[in-house]
């Protein structure tokens, strides 16, 4: 049998303090949860903002490229995209919310420069590069925005857990260890003081 259920003092002091870390843990997880739902369902409005910001400049940059296509031919704009150099100036940092590491990409240069030479091309092909270079702006920050909504979600989840586990489980445990030995206890206060008073009333005879 485990000695902590025994109904000494000890035993009483032990189980009352594991029942009030118990109910700390609880509050600061239960804590914990809420902060991270809010700053997830924050994300979620931004993802919608952010896709719907994506249709819209899509949807011009197609425009303005299939203008290019037709004023400076398909074949052209096909080599000029193909001497635009990749993007290699992303970089990630990271920021915490209660514990949970979130994923930040730099912003890149608001300042665009076409990566190509102006003497044969229409300014529809500028306005085509400009929209495409803020599509791959608003792509960054929605992968940035969905990983951190999974990181927070699986917090979330396992938080719930750990705090469920402690409301259904520990809590409950405790409490009924803390009044079965203090029930115990009183009891054995009783016959104590039961058996006292008869060898007083012994001696007394």
């Amino acid at each position: 049998m485990d000695s902590s259920l025994f109904p000494t003092k000890g035993n009483y002091i032990l189980a009352k303090s594991r029942l009030a870390l118990s109910k700390q843990g609880y509050e600061l997880l239960d804590k914990k949860r809420n902060i991270l739902v809010r700053e997830m369902m924050s994300l979620l409005g931004q993802v919608e903002e952010i896709q719907a910001d994506m249709d819209n400049i899509f949807s011009s940059a197609y425009l303005a490229l299939q203008e290019a296509n037709i004023r400076i031919g398909i074949h052209m704009v096909g080599q000029i995209g193909e001497a635009i150099a990749p993007e290699e100036n992303v970089q990630i940092e990271t920021k915490s919310v209660m514990g949970v590491e979130i994923p930040i990409l730099n912003k890149l240069e608001d300042t665009l420069i076409p990566q190509y030479g102006i003497a044969k091309t229409e300014r529809a092909l500028d306005e085509a590069y400009l929209q495409f270079s803020r599509v791959k702006q608003l792509t960054m920050k929605l992968a940035e925005t969905e990983n951190a909504i999974y990181r927070l979600a699986f917090h979330i989840k396992q938080t719930q857990k750990r705090a469920n586990a402690l409301k259904n489980i520990m809590i409950p445990k405790y409490e009924k260890l803390t009044k079965d030995i203090a029930t115990a206890l009183e009891e054995k206060e009783r016959e104590e003081f039961t058996r006292l008073k008869m060898i007083k009333l012994r001696s007394a005879h």
